[in-house]
Formats: C-alpha cells, structure tokens, sequence
C-alpha cells in the first residue's frame, strides 16, 4: 500500500530569495545628458550675510571693567569737559565786548541802558559763559563719545560719526536761522508795535536774555532730525510712521515753538515752528534712506 502523495506548491525563485530592507545613501539624480546635478546646498549669500551680521555685532574694544572703573572713568571724562569749559569762557571773556556788540546788531534803533549798579558786568558774564560753552561743545561731547564707545558695536559705530557731524552742523545752523531770521523778526515785531507810543529804550539784561535764550532754543529745536535717525537706527519708529504722524507734528511744531521762543508775537512763533516741520520732513527722508 502506497503512502498518500503530498502535493507541493512548485518552486518560485521570486519567493524563496527574500531581499532583505536596507539602507542606502541617497541616490544622485543626474540629468538627460549624464551630467551628475548639483548637491542643494544652502545660498551663498545667506552664509556671508550671517558672518556680516555677527562681525557688526562684535565689540572690538571690549574690556571688562568694574563699576568703580566705569565711575573712574566718568570723572576723568567730566574733568576733562569742565576743564575745556572753564577755557573757553576765560577766552570769550577777554573778548566780550565785540561779542556784545555783534549781538546789539539786530535791535536797530534801540538804546541800551544799565538800569542797576553791575547789570553789564554780569551781563558780560553771562554772554561769556554761553559763548564759551559753545566754543567748548564739540570738546565735550568727544568726551562723552570717547566714555561711550568702547561699548558700541561695530554697527553702532558707523553712525556714530555721521550723528556727531550732523548734530554739530545742525546746532550752528540754529544759531545762525535764529540770528538771520528769529530774532530780527522778533525785535521789528516789538518795536514796530510800540513805535508811535514809547520811546526804544531795553534793559540791556532782559535784551540779552531774549536774545541768548531765543538762540540756543532754536539751536535746540534744530536737533529733531538726529533724535529721529536715533530712533530709526534702534528700531523703535519708522520712517513710514514719521510721515504718517504730520498732522501730529504741525500740532506739536506749533506748540514747540510757543514754549521754545521768549516772545509772544506769532511771526517768530510761526519761523520756529515753520523750521521744525522741514528739518522733521528731512530727518523722516534720511531715515528712510537708511532702510528703516
């Protein structure tokens, strides 16, 4: 008796060589031609700008320095300032007079009286004091930059001169709008009003104290466009959002130049104010020049 035949499914090469899963490199394409293509990789460009980036946001000259040290140098720093003042109004001192009388220039017709015993003794110092502070300006404030740069960034120092320059040129054009301008303005608006009724005759103190404060103010005023490229440069306002705010800068030049000017005549008020708005335009314009 024969066993039972067992039937078995043919052999199959497909199923019996199982091709085990494996790893491999990731294929390179190539293309029609043969030619093997290029690798992605990120752009160049992004790369250099990276390095850029971080060479501007270095401090080259950063020292490690206790409190004290900072203080020490804060003292030597205003020393050094206090020192430069105290010259320059011992200077203009020595020459006072012709400074008082180029001053004297834009009230014409008028006459100057002394009404206390000293009123131009101090008044000569006082005129001293602000010419030499002038004189003494750019000095102390490369004290000041010299205290504050060796904590800028690379970055941060490329404005730095630009900003110095134009702080400076803009405070002599202040001086210079508001001796040419302002305070002829001023004075003609007073004395024409008065004309026919009193006779021209000022306290030389009060004069210059109209006429130096008047000055410097307008000096003051003319520093609105190196707040804004500060402000741009850090980020905190846009030159879209200076454009945007006009209506709030004619309202705030208005006001500026009612608290900023002594007198109370509008045409000087209107000459402040009118010079704010342009260096306000001005300054939005360099800042958008910049790329803020």
């Amino acid at each position: 008796m024969t066993p039972p035949e067992i039937n078995t499914p043919p052999e199959d090469s497909n199923n019996n060589n199982l091709t085990p899963i494996s790893l491999k490199d990731p294929e390179i394409r190539s293309d029609n031609d043969g030619k093997v293509g290029n690798i992605a990789s990120p752009p160049l460009s992004d790369h250099q700008n990276s390095e850029e980036n971080d060479y501007l946001d270095q401090v080259p000259d950063e020292v490690e320095m206790s409190i004290f040290d900072h203080l020490e140098e804060l003292r030597m720093r205003i020393f050094y300032s206090l020192i430069a003042a105290v010259v320059g109004i011992i200077g203009c001192f020595i020459v006072v007079k012709p400074i008082v009388k180029f001053l004297e220039i834009p009230a014409q017709g008028v006459k100057f009286l002394q009404l206390a015993p000293g009123e131009y003794f101090f008044v000569t110092i006082k005129v001293a004091a602000y010419s030499g502070l002038l004189l003494a300006s750019p000095f102390i404030l490369y004290q000041i930059v010299k205290f504050v740069l060796p904590g800028l960034t690379i970055r941060e120092r490329r404005f730095l001169g630009p900003i110095f320059l134009g702080s400076t040129v803009l405070f002599g054009l202040g001086l210079v709008f508001a001796y040419f301008a302002i305070v002829p303005a001023a004075l003609k608006f007073f004395i024409g009003y008065g004309e026919a009724v009193v006779e021209q005759a000022w306290s030389i103190e009060r004069y210059f104290e109209f006429v130096l404060l008047l000055m410097f103010s307008t000096a003051l005023a003319f520093q609105v466009p190196i707040l804004q490229l500060l402000l741009g440069i850090v980020g905190i306002v846009t030159s879209q959002q200076m454009l945007s705010g006009w209506r709030y800068v004619l309202l705030g030049s208005a006001v500026l130049g009612a608290v900023l000017t002594p007198s109370t005549d509008p045409l000087t008020q209107s000459l402040l104010g009118g010079a704010v708005v342009v260096l306000y335009l001005g300054g939005s314009l360099v800042v958008k020049l910049i790329g803020k």
